[in-house]
């Protein structure tokens, strides 16, 4: 019986450890992620890139980067078609701390858009001198 409990106990922390890297963007994913710093060096060198905010209408009222769009990942498939003209351009996702934006990113590549994870959200992008409104 033992050795079915450490067998068990592997297959949990290898799905464990799978379920994490998937969440954060590591595996199966067909866009890429990078840190706000680079993130703000982007915006700053490409007029063509935009700023997709996928936190709550009331994360986004109490704090956002200027000039970015909100659609709340709750809602971000049905309302792709606000984000239809930009879709051969790159999009930089966003929310809170960078694991909403994975699932975001996610969504927008099955769709043929070409999104861009913000690694950290708006949290790191505090840090490297993104315009944040308040």
């Amino acid at each position: 019986m033992k050795n079915y409990t450490n067998i068990f106990y592997w297959i949990a922390m290898i799905a464990l450890l799978v379920w994490f890297a998937y969440s954060k963007g590591w595996i199966l994913a067909n866009f890429k992620s990078i840190s706000a710093e680079q993130a703000y060096n982007l915006v700053m060198n490409d007029k063509n890139v935009t700023l997709l905010d996928v936190r709550t209408i009331d994360e986004f009222n109490s704090h956002h980067v200027k000039d970015a769009q909100l659609i709340p990942l709750g809602v971000l498939e049905k309302n792709l078609a606000k984000i239809q003209a930009i879709k051969d351009k790159s999009i930089l996702v966003y929310c809170q701390t960078g694991r909403r934006s994975v699932s975001a990113s996610r969504i927008l590549e099955n769709n043929g858009f070409i999104p861009i994870n913000i690694d950290g959200g708006i949290i790191a992008m505090k840090h490297v001198g993104f315009n944040i409104i308040k």
